[in-house]
């Protein structure tokens, strides 16, 4: 009988080509036929092996989840950007490839994400998604967040709403 090895760990620049595979399969997955097509494609691939390797030295925090050594998601965090919200940390993005989805990776992940904010001192956090991506709305959701905040992200000729779920 094998072990499955399950690591959640901060990405590091050897990562940076993985994480890009895992960004494009993802966002595509997640927002095709959400986002117009040409904006989705290059917001794909201007995060490219050479954005990401930056990245992962920059000022926010990216952490990795590895699955028996293969980079099966990520989650970028740091502070929160929207200063009219009280909550002080914020999930700037976590994805997963297709394959590894609906098995609990993303609530692995997602717990260490709002563990590592709350052990750097923030209050609270808040996480975007946007309005139409039922399976984002599902999973923050089920992991506890409320609905309390809209925005609007414009995406080339379309605008979307999105929506914040915080915790306390």
């Amino acid at each position: 009988m094998k072990t499955l090895s399950i690591e959640v760990r901060p990405g590091e620049p050897r990562d940076a080509a993985s994480i890009s595979d895992v960004h494009r399969v993802s966002w595509l997955q997640a927002y095709g036929g959400l986002i117009p097509h040409r904006p989705l494609t290059q917001m794909v691939n201007r995060r490219d092996h050479a954005w990401w390797r930056k990245a992962t030295r920059g000022p926010s925090t990216l952490l990795v989840v590895e699955v028996a050594g293969v980079i099966a998601g990520y989650a970028t965090l740091g502070l929160n950007r929207a200063r009219a919200l009280p909550q002080e940390g914020e999930v700037y993005e976590i994805y997963l490839r297709p394959e590894y989805q609906g098995i609990g990776l993303g609530r692995i992940l997602f717990g260490e994400a709002k563990s590592l904010l709350k052990s750097l001192g923030c209050q609270g956090l808040v996480v975007w998604c946007l309005e139409d991506s039922h399976h984002a709305d599902r999973f923050f959701r089920m992991a506890g967040g409320r609905d309390l905040c809209e925005g609007m992200e414009d995406f080339g000729e379309k605008n979307l709403k999105k929506i914040g779920y915080i915790w306390d």
